[in-house]
């Protein structure tokens, strides 16, 4: 009985989060076209924490001592399900795009305004010419001053732990000389993971953890920076995932 209400009641904030996302959105592609994106953040924000509200989920974000929210940075942050994108958009206190799979441009609705609004398609099998406009729409909207958001895991945790890292965004972070800000998403696992449909309700709590300054590291620092960055994330999502068993 109480696996049939638990199904019943994750079918029916699907249909409240379907209802809300496919309403809103063509009004804010609309009023994309007509309104500087920048000057029309507040909607898309307002939309991507009322799905959240609708799911189930409880919010908090979380800010260390040395985050400041007027510095343009490289946000990069571990990657759980599918309602990552409206977690992070929701939790970083600045206007933002981020570097998504182009295959997720091509889903109805979502891929329609995150085009419009100015996410950078990644390619899984780059050409040379694809790195080259990657690395050049990259560079061009972290010099008008607008963050950018990267999952560098590739793809979503099965497990709750993070996944390894791939280099591009540490390349581009030291070759740009943007600081890097790790964000670790804790009790996103618990609320729903890769490969369920099932939602649980709960608390998700979001860290901006202290920015990690790049300036003065060139190529043979990658990897160095790679590892501190995971370490940082790493950190805060065992604690939680610790917890979560604690209490299991």
């Amino acid at each position: 009985m109480k696996s049939a209400w638990l199904a019943l009641r994750a079918v029916a904030r699907w249909l409240a989060c379907g209802l809300l996302f496919f309403t809103i959105t063509p009004v804010l592609v609309f009023l994309g076209i007509f309104v500087d994106p920048r000057r029309n953040d507040w909607p898309q924000r307002w939309l991507f924490r009322n799905v959240l509200r609708a799911a189930g989920v409880e919010f908090e974000v979380r800010w260390a001592p040395g985050f400041d929210a007027s510095r343009t940075c490289l946000f990069v942050s571990n990657h759980i399900n599918i309602f990552d994108a409206f977690v992070v958009y929701s939790a970083i206190p600045q206007f933002l795009r981020g570097l998504e799979l182009e295959s997720h441009f091509r889903i109805p609705a979502y891929g329609w305004m995150m085009r419009r609004f100015g996410n950078i398609p990644v390619y899984k099998n780059p050409t040379a010419t694809q790195i080259r406009e990657l690395y050049q729409r990259t560079r061009a909207a972290l010099d008008d001053g607008i963050s950018i958001v990267v999952f560098p895991e590739g793809g979503r945790t099965l497990d709750g732990h993070l996944r390894p890292f791939k280099d591009g965004v540490f390349r581009m972070a030291v070759q740009f000389g943007y600081p890097i800000v790790p964000v670790a998403i804790t009790g996103s696992f618990e609320f729903n993971r890769k490969g369920s449909w099932m939602l649980y309700p709960g608390k998700i709590v979001v860290y901006l953890l202290d920015p990690i300054e790049t300036r003065g590291l060139d190529k043979n620092d990658v990897q160095t920076l790679r590892a501190r960055v995971r370490a940082a994330i790493s950190e805060k999502i065992e604690l939680s995932l610790s917890a979560a068993g604690r209490g299991a």
